[in-house]
């Protein structure tokens, strides 16, 4: 029996394909099945996709065995990212900004706040003649944790009032029922968080707000321009090592994101844990409706709001080399592009 050379090339890419297909496979599994994500305070709304990911089974619908570790603050959820600890950060998109700085390379791969979704408030107990920014010259500031970005935004804030951050001292008094008791206590003069503790604080009419960016709209009188918030990040090397796994949670936050858009407040309300809630359903609601703006609808880094990061990190940052900074280094759509159109719709 004769064979025609056609044919041997033929049987020779028919096997090619077969030696080929399984590559394809293992290919697209994941490098790392278990992945530890740190978040600084995974009760705010700020977390919220981070919440309905893990919840829903998003993560193992991916094939993930993810495990959240709760911290103080944003500042302490990515030393542990630094030192080892946890492999992802669910954090404020600037640390990745400040990384770099530090020559650290970090990068944001995906969205889970379009605005900061951070309050600045005054104590209606201890300053009740508040004027102006002015009056806070020598008060006491509870933030999340020291270096985090609600101290940024509060020092941003200030900064544009011609107060330095020497001026004022700022405390860590976490996000949740321990910062609300800081302000009702008077142990802190003013407050810079988010919900659903700065609802709390309006509800009980403990507290004066002077500066709010849980809309689009005042985030960017703010900041000057789109400022990323809350968003997945890990290191490059992570990322080069681990492109599937990078996928796959990428692929989880934006269903969660999109998910979050189709919900109503009853259902979010029903499905995170109670102790979310703060004893107030009702309550959680009304934050959820005052920041579902902030939140993103499908996980996206807007085209400006690293410049406008590095900017308010710069303003923030006595001596910061803002013109070393790369900031084209610090983010992707790369993984969210395609988690959408894995899931296109919630």
């Amino acid at each position: 029996m004769s064979i025609s050379r056609r044919d041997l090339l033929k049987l020779s890419g028919i096997a090619g394909a077969t030696v080929f297909a399984p590559a394809l496979v293992r290919a697209q599994e994941l490098e790392k099945k278990e992945v530890t994500i740190a978040v600084g305070g995974q009760a705010l709304i700020y977390y919220l996709p981070l919440s309905i990911a893990n919840i829903n089974g998003y993560f193992k619908d991916e094939g993930l065995d993810a495990k959240v570790v709760d911290f103080a603050g944003g500042s302490k959820a990515l030393q542990a990212v630094v030192g080892g600890s946890a492999d992802v950060v669910s954090g404020a998109f600037e640390h990745t900004i400040t990384l770099q700085s530090k020559g650290q390379a970090y990068r944001t791969f995906v969205q889970q706040g379009r605005a900061p979704m951070i309050v600045l408030a005054v104590s209606k107990k201890t300053m009740p003649d508040y004027k102006s920014p002015a009056d806070l010259k020598g008060k006491k500031i509870g933030v999340t944790a020291p270096g985090s970005s609600t101290n940024m935004m509060a020092s941003f804030f200030l900064s544009q009032h011609g107060l330095k951050p020497a001026d004022v001292s700022y405390i860590g008094v976490g996000a949740g029922a321990g910062a609300i008791t800081a302000m009702r206590t008077g142990q802190i003069d003013a407050i810079a968080n988010l919900d659903p503790v700065i609802s709390t604080l309006v509800k009980e009419d403990a507290v004066t707000l002077i500066a709010d960016t849980r809309t689009l709209k005042d985030t960017k009188q703010v900041f000057g321009g789109n400022m990323p918030s809350g968003c997945l990040y890990t290191s490059q090397s992570f990322i080069d090592a681990n492109p599937n796994t990078v996928q796959a949670l990428a692929n989880a936050i934006v269903r969660a994101d999109k998910w979050i858009q189709a919900a109503s407040p009853d259902e979010i309300a029903k499905t995170v844990p109670e102790g979310y809630l703060l004893g107030d359903p009702d309550l959680y609601k009304l934050a959820l409706k005052g920041n579902m703006e902030a939140l993103s609808p499908d996980g996206m880094v807007p085209e400006d709001g690293p410049q406008t990061a590095l900017n308010a990190l710069a303003a923030f940052v006595p001596n910061f080399p803002k013109d070393k900074i790369d900031v084209s280094k610090v983010w992707t759509n790369d993984y969210v592009i395609k988690a959408n159109k894995k899931y296109p719709h919630a």
